[in-house]
């Protein structure tokens, strides 16, 4: 009878209420990175709040990145960047703007700068698990909540999450992969999320990388800009759009480059035969048989207008990449 009673007088306690700003928080985790090789800078996140894309990741090339998260406060980002661009460390201009801040009890932020210098804050109000790890020599310095950590090239912070695992994977994921700034990036998202992630779930997923003159065509430094805003699995979406990203935006490897073969002219001439689909007017008119300025043509027209622009050339050479993309589109 004791048992029950003090069963049902828990059941009729009341429910603690949330923050009036609940709603308002970016629960997640990210990462900040520098890589000393290229100059990228970049910022990667998931979190359990839909387009998290659009608040949390900035970043500018020969500057640095900045992750604002929690109750996410812009001006880390802004200010942030402006600061760093005056030749201001990432720990230091963490400070500037926290002093200017009326609420960093409720901030989590990471920034790093183009000279590979990193910070994590983690305020006291923010919701268990809440705290960052930053890179560097012995394995860089892990911190809770109250707690501004500094080291080298990434902080990772997380706020909401199921253990102190999930940033603890973030930093041995991104120092464990290969390839490049944006893959290990990808990387130390996916091992944060199995080391437990978001105690509420899965909802949107970011990744922004900036590269000087990285971006389309050269003209400015959004190298890598991609936002998952609402998705049941963002990572895999997130990675989904990464690969597609990859197709239509980087350039050819070199070793990526064939000649135009006259097996490769009989594989794309029937697709250039009879498209574009609707009109009267195809790519080409009458078979070539060989890649004669005619067929070159055709196939730069076409290649634009199935947005391979990046890949685009004119001396007998195409991209492997895009044979394989053309080809798997259109089998039967």
């Amino acid at each position: 009878m004791l048992l029950l009673l003090a069963a049902l007088a828990l059941q009729q306690s009341p429910t603690p209420l949330a923050p009036a700003d609940l709603l308002k928080r970016a629960h997640t985790y990210s990462i900040v990175a520098y890589d000393s090789a290229t100059g990228d800078l970049g910022v990667a996140v998931q979190s359990k709040f839909p387009n998290v894309g659009g608040i949390v990741p900035w970043a500018k090339s020969a500057v640095g990145a900045v992750a604002t998260q929690s109750l996410g406060n812009t001006d880390y980002g802004e200010n942030g960047l402006a600061l760093m661009a005056l030749g201001t460390s990432a720990p230091e201009a963490l400070r500037i703007v926290m002093r200017g801040d009326p609420r960093p009890a409720q901030r989590q932020v990471g920034m790093v700068d183009a000279h590979g210098n990193a910070a994590s804050w983690t305020g006291d109000s923010c919701f268990d698990w809440a705290g960052g790890r930053t890179g560097g020599p012995a394995d860089g310095r892990m911190g809770g909540k109250g707690a501004l950590v500094v080291g080298r090239d990434f902080a990772a912070q997380a706020n909401i999450m199921v253990s102190d695992q999930t940033v603890k994977n973030m930093a041995e994921g991104f120092q464990r992969a290969t390839g490049s700034l944006a893959d290990r990036l990808m990387a130390a998202l996916v091992a944060g999320q199995a080391g437990g992630g978001d105690r509420r779930g899965m909802e949107s997923a970011a990744l922004l990388v900036a590269r000087k003159n990285g971006g389309y065509l050269g003209l400015n430094d959004r190298y890598i800009d991609i936002r998952v805003y609402d998705d049941t699995n963002p990572l895999r979406e997130l990675a989904r759009l990464y690969r597609l990203h990859q197709l239509y935006f980087f350039t050819s490897r070199p070793e990526d480059l064939v000649p135009i073969t006259p097996t490769i002219v009989r594989q794309l001439e029937p697709i250039l035969l009879r498209e574009p689909p609707g009109q009267a007017q195809k790519w080409l008119d009458a078979p070539q048989g060989v890649a004669n300025q005619k067929f070159l043509n055709a196939l730069a027209n076409f290649m634009y207008w199935e947005n391979y622009d990046v890949r685009v050339r004119m001396d007998g050479k195409i991209d492997r990449v895009v044979v394989d993309d053309v080809l798997k589109r259109r089998k039967p």
